[in-house]
């Protein structure tokens, strides 16, 4: 029995399979599934704040109305399910969405995959991680830029934008994305029970 357990080891690690029973494959499924639907909730729920406040009052609207719902949506969500749902970026604007170390190598390997030519929609990773001895299951998905997104987080924004942006965040570097660039990803996590 030792002799098959190394040779389905060493055949694991040659192919690059994980060794991982039918149920904790099913509950990785579903786990992924959930983080999506959560990222699709979150960002769902986050444009239908901006599009109008973007519609009704400019851009400058939009960075009020972005400073004052995207956390409480946030925590909306992660007391609704039992993830942990936040937004970050390699260039935060708000000093709470700073990467942690697991975030910061998640968003370097999505600048390395959107390079090698992968479609920003598609970038995703999840990953089942050991954190403070606990098993916790951790998903990030690519936020790409778009045009819109350019009138608070491009390269020449206007004054009034400048102003605001000084104003609630003083320390912003969320700024200088071109449309395709990543601008952040959403992150979530989950204590595995």
């Amino acid at each position: 029995m030792k002799l098959f357990s190394v040779n389905a080891l060493l055949l694991c690690t040659l192919t690059a399979l994980p060794l991982h029973s039918n149920a904790e494959t099913a509950l990785a499924d579903q786990e992924l599934q959930e983080a999506r639907s959560l990222v699709k909730a979150f960002g769902s729920k986050l444009k239908s704040a901006l599009k109008p406040a973007m519609k009704s009052g400019g851009p400058v609207n939009a960075v009020n109305v972005c400073n004052l719902q995207a956390g409480p949506i946030a925590e909306t969500i992660s007391a609704q399910s039992n993830w942990e749902v936040r937004r970050t970026s390699l260039k935060v604007r708000n000093a709470n969405n700073t990467p942690d170390t697991w975030e910061l190598m998640t968003l370097l390997q999505f600048e390395q995959r959107k390079a090698a030519g992968e479609d920003l929609k598609t970038i995703e990773h999840s990953e089942l991680v050991t954190k403070n001895g606990q098993s916790v299951y951790r998903y990030m998905k690519a936020i790409p830029t778009a045009d819109l997104c350019l009138k608070c987080h491009g390269s020449q924004l206007n004054n009034a934008v400048s102003a605001k942006l000084n104003e609630l965040y003083p320390y912003d570097q969320a700024v200088g994305f071109s449309v395709g660039d990543i601008r952040g990803a959403f992150t979530l996590q989950k204590i595995k029970q």
